[in-house]
């Protein structure tokens, strides 16, 4: 077969936008819109100058180099020692600090898209990207360039080689990308920073900042070969970016994790702000691409936002990112009106996340989901169920080794007529027949298939939701990890 004849092409170049007959039912709410119109996914492609692109693959073969994300030695005594020989950037400006188990990146982003609104230039660190390194380091709401990126770690490569000589281990991975964000902001420069957490908090390299907000997002087992066996327990590690006379902003928590948080903030004199009492959400319903919320701030109530992303999961988020920047503003606290409205709905209406209940495809409704964990997986499952009116949800799932998959699927069931089980490239990732073993245990032997090739496990997922037939219910949830979905994006002619 020629490769022009490859079926699977035929699919991944099928048209993805929104259908005309949901476009037209769109246009009558989109008053709740701004001038700047839909949010748009910011996941960069390849660079198309092949000198650039050529630059970027070798900074990306040394940093492949180093310890991966997964392998940690719990300090920061590193990523100390290259701040310190780079004279300390993270000092030169403000920041807003995110730990938790969900939703960091998303909250991030409304975090960011808030701040913008207020004419503050805005540096955004998160991790893991969905399909570009570049996607880490935002500036202004827009991942920085190759060129940038490319020539940052030029800039900071001799102090990284000075503290690797120095140091009983060389920097991470991830270290390296810390500081290259870290420099990255102070050389745009910006006037507040946003980043989040790899993992955990005390010892985690971001935590070199004293972040004028900490911001806690729901807390649920993961990592906990690494960050402790109950929400308590891996509370007490994300504590550690509460530092003192901050204001925490705190989501929805476990008991005991929310009580680890509060006797922290005693100890170090924080003020605490918490869902459910001092903010939250108030009202939402479901509308075209989204939801429409009513959320109450510390400065008071704002209602008719349009959010374009689908779950509660998302309006929870919103509230939470909302908190964090009346905080940052010293509202409820400095001054006591609110923040102004309009800009509020404009920030939220440009909101994306890529990757995260997003829509890629149409005829079938393909849409992608980064969970990676039992409570990512069950918020997902409620927010499909929600958005959507499948009558027949196919599942692509493709874990990775060291997560709870187990929980996972279980998460999933209740809502996959069938699963295709599969494995993304990474190294990590879990073998497709092992993930089969355990999905059949969850789901039984015929409602899972097999296929260890992404393009083959979206191929055969499209292929049954189109047995349903062309105008009734049929879509695909492709999931399990944020590579899994990345790659997945890009097979479907996204970036």
């Amino acid at each position: 077969m020629s490769e022009s004849d490859d079926p699977f092409d035929e699919i991944i170049a099928a048209e993805t936008d929104r259908d005309p007959d949901l476009a037209v039912i769109e246009a009558g709410s989109r008053t709740l819109r701004t001038q700047g119109g839909p949010p748009q996914a910011d996941v960069p492609a390849r660079p198309e100058d092949p000198e650039v692109d050529k630059a970027l693959r070798e900074v990306e073969t040394d940093l492949a180099t180093r310890w991966g994300e997964t392998k940690l030695e719990p300090s920061v005594s590193r990523i100390a020692a290259l701040m310190d020989v780079l004279g300390e950037p993270q000092r030169s400006y403000p920041s807003i600090h995110i730990t938790g188990t969900n939703g960091k990146t998303s909250t991030a982003r409304m975090i960011e898209a808030l701040l913008g609104a207020f004419d503050l230039r805005t540096g955004r660190y998160t991790s893991p990207h969905v399909q570009s390194i570049t996607e880490r380091i935002s500036l202004d709401g827009t991942p920085i360039s190759a060129e940038r990126f490319v020539e940052t770690y030029h800039d900071i490569k001799p102090y990284i080689e000075m503290v690797d000589s120095s140091q009983e281990y060389r920097l991470s991975f991830f270290e390296v990308l810390t500081g290259m964000a870290y420099a990255a902001f102070a050389d745009a420069p910006v006037d507040v920073a946003v980043v989040e957490v790899g993992m955990g908090g005390s010892w985690d390299a971001t935590n070199v900042i004293d972040g004028d907000v900490a911001v806690v997002t729901p807390i649920d087992l993961d990592h906990t070969d690494r960050l402790g066996s109950t929400p308590g327990e891996i509370a007490t590690e994300k504590g550690g970016i509460i530092k003192q006379d901050a204001t925490v902003i705190m989501a929805q928590q476990p008991v005991d994790a929310a009580q680890v948080l509060l006797k922290k903030a005693v100890e170090v004199d924080a003020t605490v702000a918490r869902e459910g009492l001092e903010f939250g959400v108030v009202a939402r319903q479901v509308a075209v691409g989204g939801q429409l919320v009513t959320l109450r701030g510390l400065g008071g109530e704002y209602g008719e936002v349009y959010l374009p992303l689908h779950g509660a999961h998302q309006a929870h988020n919103a509230a939470v990112a909302l908190a964090a920047v009346e905080a940052f503003f010293g509202v409820g606290a400095a001054r006591a009106e609110p923040l102004d409205i309009d800009a509020v709905r404009k920030a939220f209406a440009a909101v994306a996340a890529p990757g995260r209940m997003e829509v890629v495809r149409r005829s079938p409704t393909v849409v992608l989901d980064a969970a990676h964990n039992p409570a990512g997986a069950r918020v997902t499952a409620d927010a499909i169920g929600e958005a959507f009116d499948f009558s027949r949800l196919i599942g692509v799932v493709g874990a990775s080794g060291d997560k709870n998959v187990r929980g996972l699927l279980e998460a999933f069931e209740p809502i996959f007529a069938e699963v295709v089980v599969t494995q993304n490239s990474s190294h990590r990732a879990m073998d497709a027949d092992e993930l089969a073993a355990i999905a059949v245990e969850v789901f039984g032997d015929e409602r899972v298939q097999v296929e260890p090739r992404l393009p083959d496990a979206l191929e055969a997922a499209i292929t049954l939701a189109e047995e349903e037939g062309e105008f009734t219910g049929g879509g695909v949830l492709v999931t399990g990890s944020v590579i899994t979905v990345g790659e997945a994006r890009l097979l479907l002619g996204k970036g």
